[in-house]
C-alpha cells in the first residue's frame, strides 16, 4: 500500500520509490534511492526536485514493488549472452555482453505488452549490436502491479522464450566468386569484391579467396567447388541473377550440388538475392546492386549467416515489412528499419 504525505512529515520514513533529479544541461539520474530514509536535511533537496509530497510504502499481500518487478519480469525473458543491469528509477536494462544479432521473439513481446501495467521495449528484431550496447528495458507503469500480472509475464516467457537474446556474429572464411564475361575479359573493372570484402571486414570476417569467371554454369560450379574445397565457409557471388539470357550464375550454383533455399526476396534493392547451401557452406547470390547502391539484401542477410541464424520462408516473408530502402543523402544502416522485418 502507498501512502502520501507531505515530504516535511517524511523525516525518519523510507521512501517508496527511486526519486530523479533533473538538472538541466547538467545531470539526470537517481537523486533518492528506493528505501532512503528521510532526514531533516534531505528537505532542501526534494524541494527543489519539486517533491512537496511523497510516498511511503507498506506492501500487502500479492503486491510486488517496480523494482522486484523489473527484475522478475527481466529474467524472465532474457536469454543468452545478456547481462541485466541493477534496477534503476524502477527499470531493468538488457546489455549486450558480446558482438551480436539480436533476437526478439515479436510475438511474445507483444503479449508482454497486452497484460497491462507491465512493458518491455526492445530495439529492431535483428539489429547489430555491440558490447555493452542497452538492447532493451522493462519495468512497470505504476510503482505497485499485482502479483498475477508479473506471473502472467513470467509464465509467457516460460513458453514462448526466450523472448530476447543474442546471437554471437563469428569470424568465417569468405569467398568472392565475381561472374561476368565482361569483367574477365577486361572490359570492365570489377568492383563487387571490394565491397563484399569491406562489408565481410565490418563484420570480423575475412575474404580469403576471389576469382572472376565467365558466364558459365559449369565454370561457376567449378569455382564454388575450389572455394569450398580451399575451407570457405561462406561464399558470395556477385551479379548474373537477373532473367537475363545471359545471366546464369543460379544455374552455376545449382550444378554446384548446391541446395537453393529461395531465390527472390521481398528487399529493395536486392530482390533478385539468393541463399543456397552446400553442406556446411553458405552460398549468398548478390545481384548487381551491390555495386551501386550502398545497402542492399546482402546486408540483411550475411550478418544472420555469420550469426548461424536460420532463415525460413516465413522470415522472408516478414522482410517486406521494413524491406524498402528509403536510400537517405546520409545513410546510418544499420542504425535504421531497413531489413529489420519479423
Amino acid at each position: 500500500m502507498l501512502k502520501k504525505i507531505k515530504v516535511e512529515n517524511a523525516v525518519g520514513l523510507k521512501l517508496a520509490h527511486d526519486h530523479t533529479q533533473i538538472i538541466p544541461g547538467k545531470f539526470k539520474g537517481v537523486g533518492f534511492r528506493r528505501g532512503h530514509a528521510v532526514r531533516k536535511s534531505d528537505l532542501p533537496k526534494l524541494l527543489d526536485m519539486g517533491k512537496k509530497e511523497v510516498y511511503v510504502l507498506t506492501l500487502r499481500p500479492g503486491e510486488v514493488h517496480e523494482e522486484d518487478a523489473a527484475r522478475r519480469m527481466a529474467r524472465a525473458v532474457a536469454g543468452r549472452n545478456l547481462k541485466l543491469s541493477a534496477p534503476h528509477e524502477g527499470k531493468v536494462d538488457f546489455i549486450a555482453k558480446t558482438f551480436g544479432l539480436l533476437k526478439i521473439k515479436v510475438g511474445a513481446l507483444r503479449k508482454i505488452n497486452k497484460v497491462g501495467g507491465a512493458i518491455l521495449s526492445t530495439r529492431h528484431n535483428h539489429s547489430i549490436v555491440r558490447t555493452g550496447d542497452v538492447v532493451a528495458g522493462t519495468r512497470i507503469i505504476p510503482l505497485l502491479i499485482r502479483e498475477t500480472k508479473i506471473a502472467r509475464v513470467e509464465e509467457i516467457g516460460r513458453r514462448m522464450g526466450p523472448v530476447i537474446e543474442l546471437l554471437p556474429i563469428r569470424a568465417k572464411r569468405m569467398g568472392v566468386l565475381v561472374t561476368g564475361s565482361e569483367i574477365l575479359e577486361g572490359r570492365i573493372q570489377d568492383r563487387s569484391a571490394d565491397i563484399v570484402k569491406g562489408k565481410a571486414e565490418a563484420l570480423g570476417s575475412k575474404v580469403t579467396r576471389t576469382a572472376v569467371v565467365a558466364d558459365d554454369p559449369s565454370m561457376i560450379a567449378a569455382e564454388i567447388g575450389r572455394m569450398k574445397k580451399a575451407g570457405c565457409q561462406v561464399i558470395v557471388t556477385t551479379g548474373g541473377l537477373s532473367v537475363d539470357p545471359d545471366d546464369v550464375t543460379l544455374a552455376g550454383i545449382r550444378q554446384s550440388g548446391a541446395e537453393v533455399v529461395f531465390y527472390g526476396t521481398p528487399v529493395l534493392p536486392g530482390a533478385m538475392f539468393a541463399y543456397a547451401r552446400l553442406g556446411e557452406t553458405v552460398i549468398l547470390g548478390a545481384p548487381a546492386c551491390v555495386v551501386h547502391d550502398p545497402v542492399t539484401a546482402l546486408d540483411v542477410f550475411l550478418p544472420r549467416v555469420l550469426a548461424d541464424d536460420p532463415v525460413s520462408a516465413e522470415d522472408i516473408a516478414l522482410l517486406g515489412h521494413g524491406g524498402l530502402c528509403l536510400r537517405c543523402p546520409v545513410c546510418r544502416y544499420p542504425v535504421c528499419p531497413f531489413g529489420k522485418g519479423g
